[in-house]
């Protein structure tokens, strides 16, 4: 009896609102907690092997050594881990996570982070050339997404990344709400496809988040352009008209797609309004660590002028430590990081934007049009470049686990069962493409003459996705990372 089977058993058919409620109960059963203990130790026994594979290969330090090894020897061992690790994503093998990848691109912004690495914006009378940097990507990206067409002013900040760029925006719509309107519970309006972070936020800040009609509370409306899962782009221009006539904030993720939608607008591509040229898009995010091709660790979160953004502010004037105050979540922050996304948005330009986005979205085009010619799969809505495919007649989780075994990292999706490529430049390299579709028409060759085979990834994601206690899903995760901080 496999941990699906124990839900299902002690659960029977409750009402999904209840059974959460009362799992939490169950588990206080011996019996019931031990089988659970025992199916989670078999599956994270086997994770275990996929998450550390260093073991054995190179020396652990559980504790700092007693004598400090020598700096040659940490160096050859980084050398031979980048070695190793880089052959996937350089070969184009891996969906997404390295959106640029080229040699002389990323020694360009090694070399500008080493000529910035002790910087820090926190210090701003220190450093000012990281204050100057900021400013002008913030000042870039905004004129990017609207800005230079609307006579309102668009500020915002540098984060760490998308995530804290909702993160904060959310914040500023909650304390904006609870000080103008005595908002002391609010709530935001999101689709199922916004991406995690807003639930993240909701979780933090303790925002409620609705899937109904606006309602007298509701502080902020969420849109994506595109969502994460499927690559669609929301019906922002309908959602933000709603938001501006009920005289609250619209937020527009453009996360992943804010430094590829504009230049596929101006190539030619049927791109609809998301941007603030939009009067009721009132903030926006967009990732300059993704599709600007900066060093990870960098986004931007962009409001309609400063009031907004003061609400994401953090400062205090009692600490006797002095005056402090900071942008963003962080203290201290790695300017170096900062420098190297303002020397990408700076050597990239205008025409290096245009090349890349035109290479990546010829490449999407060629394989969806390969995915939609096979008759096992098919493509979820009307994607440019984040391709999810799904099947009726086949566990895609299993043409998933074949594509893994062919080097391949994709990624997979629930609701519905899903798997996507979110194609970049590596894909775009000679012959990835091909050899992509060749390997994806072999997966699904092979699924459907083995339909009853086991292992890999497929029963965790098939588990995830039908499991009728979504808690037990959350304790899954929970073993999992805690596995990966596991010496």
């Amino acid at each position: 009896m496999d941990l699906k089977d124990v839900a299902s058993q002690y659960l029977g058919r409750l009402d999904p609102r209840l059974m959460s409620g009362v799992f939490r109960y169950l588990k206080k059963i011996p019996f019931v907690q031990e089988r659970i203990d025992q199916e989670y130790e078999g599956m994270m026994s086997d994770l275990e092997k996929v998450v550390k594979p260093y073991r054995g290969r190179f020396e652990t330090h559980a504790r700092i050594p007693k004598k400090g090894v020598a700096r040659e020897e940490i160096l050859a061992e980084l050398e031979e881990l980048r070695s190793e690790e880089a052959s996937r994503w350089k070969d184009g093998f891996v969906s997404g996570a390295v959106y640029h990848g080229d040699e002389e691109h990323i020694d360009f912004l090694n070399r500008v982070y080493a000529l910035s690495s002790q910087s820090n914006p926190l210090h701003s009378d220190v450093w000012p050339s990281t204050i100057k940097q900021e400013s002008e990507i913030v000042s870039m990206t905004s004129h990017m997404l609207g800005a230079d067409r609307i006579g309102s002013e668009i500020c915002g900040v540098v984060s760490s990344g998308g995530t804290e760029s909702i993160l904060l925006a959310m914040k500023a719509y909650r304390d904006r709400a609870r000080d103008r309107k005595g908002i002391t519970r609010p709530e935001m309006i999101v689709p199922t496809t916004a991406h995690a972070a807003f639930d993240k936020a909701a979780q933090y800040f303790n925002i409620k988040q609705v899937k109904v009609p606006v309602t007298e509370d509701s502080v902020v409306i969420v849109g994506s352009a595109p969502s994460f899962p499927h690559g669609v782009i929301d019906p922002i221009e309908s959602l933000s008209s709603i938001a501006r006539s009920k005289k609250i904030g619209f937020h527009t993720d453009a996360c992943l797609g804010g430094f590829i939608l504009p230049w596929a607008e101006k190539l030619g591509y049927p791109v609809p309004p998301f941007d603030f040229r939009l009067p009721g898009v009132t903030s926006m995010s967009a990732d300059t660590h993704k599709y600007g091709y900066a060093a990870k660790g960098t986004s931007v979160v962009l409001y309609r002028g400063p009031e907004l953004r003061h609400y994401q502010y953090y400062k205090t004037t009692e600490w006797p430590g002095g005056l402090y105050f900071s942008p963003t979540f962080a203290g201290s922050r790695p300017g170096a990081l900062s420098a190297a996304c303002w020397a990408s948005l700076v050597s990239t330009g205008e025409e290096g934007y245009l090349e890349s986005t035109r290479r990546i979205l010829e490449t999407a085009a060629t394989i969806r049009t390969a995915i939609e010619k096979m008759p096992d799969l098919h493509v979820l809505g009307d994607p440019l470049w984040v391709i999810a495919f799904a099947s009726k007649s086949l566990d895609v989780y299993r043409v998933m686990d074949f594509m893994t075994e062919r080097r391949w990292g994709l990624n997979g999706l629930h609701k519905p069962p899903c798997v996507h490529i979110c194609v970049t430049l590596r894909h775009a390299q000679e012959g990835v493409a091909e050899r992509f579709i060749e390997d994806l028409s072999a997966a699904v060759d092979h699924v459907r003459a083995n339909p009853g085979e086991k292992g890999g990834m497929a029963p965790v994601y098939g588990m995830a996705a039908t499991m009728p206690v979504r808690s037990l899903v959350g304790d899954m995760l929970e073993r999992y990372m805690d596995l990966l901080y596991k010496v």
